[in-house]
């Protein structure tokens, strides 16, 4: 059977360090050349990051593409492929990308945003939506001027938007539900409709098809209201998140300041 080669950049990097690993007895010696237990282990903890367990077999798969790894790099060496350029500004890369995301990430286990911060932040970012309103909105959208034209004129009649809508609606996000869009706000539709909406007041039906994109709109404003956001304990990974990412962008900001840069 045929082994199934997969190179591991962080690895690869390492080894384009020159990483020294620690002197335990080797997985193998390959051609003299020793392949260290320490590289055997940092594959294990790769994979049970993902969910792998430990077991015999699994160590020996892992062997057998290390020696296959091994192999195939002192053939590279022996042809000269180390000293090509493009392959030797590779591996300098490989080696950035390395200690930059092994930066990234110690920075993230360890600046921790206070709790005090998190909530002012969420605070100030709860004053924002207050500011803006949301709507509750029904509409019925047809093909045709005439038809929605027609539809105004049941509606004048005293037939009930839901049912309008259920019946000829031809937007299959909102029609079974009797035409009804809840909680969106300003700007998640097309200006012409965004438009129109706004200008209805509670319980009014637009007297004109609105006309958009995707046909002729009859639109009617169930309720409008504060908008509401969600609560602090649902946002708080992500203000936790943005707030490190802030802190992040200032203090590599910061460095560049202070490298000498020519």
């Amino acid at each position: 059977m045929q082994t199934k080669i997969r190179f591991a950049p962080a690895l690869i990097a390492a080894l384009v360090a020159g990483a020294v690993f620690a002197a335990d007895k080797p997985v193998a010696t390959v051609n003299g050349v020793a392949i260290p237990q320490a590289q055997m282990d940092f594959i294990l903890k790769q994979l049970a990051e993902r969910g792998a367990k430990d077991s015999p077999d699994l160590r020996s798969k892992i062997r057998d593409d290390l020696i296959t790894k091994e192999v195939i790099a002192q053939e590279a060496v022996k042809q000269g492929l180390d000293k090509n350029t493009d392959v030797q500004n590779e591996m300098a890369m490989a080696r950035q990308n390395v200690l930059l995301k092994t930066f990234v990430q110690g920075y993230q286990k360890t600046a921790v945003i206070p709790e005090a911060d998190l909530k002012a932040e969420y605070d100030k970012l709860k004053t924002q939506a207050a500011a803006s309103k949301e709507y509750s909105v029904r509409h019925i959208l047809v093909k045709t001027e005439a038809e929605a034209k027609a539809i105004i004129a049941d509606l004048k009649k005293g037939k009930k938007f839901a049912d309008l809508a259920k019946a000829k609606s031809q937007d299959p996000g909102s029609k079974d539900n009797g035409g009804l869009y809840d909680k969106v706000q300003e700007g998640q539709f097309v200006p012409e409709f965004d438009k129109a909406m706004r200008a209805l007041a509670k319980g009014q039906v637009t007297q004109e098809p609105v006309k958009t994109q995707y046909g002729y709109h009859v639109i009617k404003l169930e309720d409008t209201r504060a908008a509401q956001g969600p609560s602090f304990d649902e946002v708080k990974s992500n203000i936790q998140q943005q707030m490190q990412g802030q802190a992040l962008d200032k203090m590599i900001a910061d460095l560049r300041a202070k490298a000498k840069v020519e």
